[in-house]
């Protein structure tokens, strides 16, 4: 694919929207359907279009393995600091109601925030495992 002009223009103009509506879907996913999954493999499917596009070497210098090998492990421990902190606050696990001073407020920063590290965990482990299959072995 290294010739093909217009695959490369039309992948370098869509990956940013594909990034944008994946926020989107993030933060708008507590008032609708979506959320962090969803947004996590949308974000990694900009990723994926642009290794497919530009080669598994370029993507891996956009992203590199350890980023993304961060990224899954930041997004499992916000998931569980937020359970963690309201239980500290003296909630039960996972009980947003604590997390501020009304409880309709905590359970929005509760869910924003448990849903972004949903969000980080899901990418960074779709692009893993696009990166992990996609390696040519040789026998």
């Amino acid at each position: 694919m290294e010739n093909d002009l217009i695959l490369r223009v039309v992948t370098k103009w869509l990956s940013p929207i594909i990034i944008l509506f994946a926020l989107y879907v993030q933060f708008h996913g507590d008032y609708s359907p979506g959320g962090g999954f969803q947004a996590g493999v949308i974000f990694s499917s900009a990723i994926l279009l642009y290794s497919l596009t530009y080669g598994l070497d370029a993507a891996l210098k956009l992203i590199p393995e350890s980023a993304l090998r961060l990224g899954a492990s930041l997004g499992v421990l916000i998931y569980g600091g937020v359970g963690v902190t309201s239980m500290i606050l003296g909630g039960n696990f996972l009980d947003y109601s604590v997390l501020a001073s009304t409880p309709i407020a905590g359970q929005h920063i509760g869910i924003i925030v448990i849903e972004l590290g949903v969000g980080l965990t899901v990418a960074s482990v779709m692009v893993l495992l696009f990166f992990t299959f996609s390696r040519r072995v040789t026998p």
